[in-house]
């Protein structure tokens, strides 16, 4: 069950996490989960910038990846509008994060900080 949250500025087409074969996903930790979007821009734009969070009680914490940069992550840019693109990075889960049930919320910003792509999924950290 994944969340495709509102995106002013592209459209999802596929998302995938692996590996991830039940939701909630199951991630333990010292583990790094691979991420791959395949979305359509609506938009021009120089660059982009992930934003991933853990969404407790309604609470958004930043949850810190290795390579925020959209076009260091499979993007080509500048993007071009009306274009697909496959956006790949990894997740990784920290041996010291908590072993807690939560969404993870993975955002993707262009120039002006409106959204290319916003997706959730619920997971749930494990040893």
């Amino acid at each position: 069950r994944l969340f495709r949250a509102g995106s002013k500025d592209g459209s999802i087409q596929e998302v995938n996490v692996s590996p991830c074969p039940t939701q909630p996903c199951l991630l333990h930790k010292g583990t790094s989960y691979s991420i791959n979007v395949t979305f359509a821009s609506k938009i021009e734009s120089q660059g982009s910038k992930a934003r991933v969070y853990g969404e407790m009680l309604h609470v958004d914490i930043p949850f810190p990846i290795p390579e925020p940069d959209g076009c260091k992550s499979g993007i080509q840019c500048p993007i071009q509008k009306g274009h697909s693109y496959s956006y790949l990075n990894k997740l990784p889960v920290k041996s010291e994060y908590p072993s807690i049930k939560l969404i993870v919320k993975w955002e993707l910003v262009d120039d002006q900080d409106q959204m290319l792509f916003c997706w959730k999924i619920p997971v749930q950290i494990t040893s």
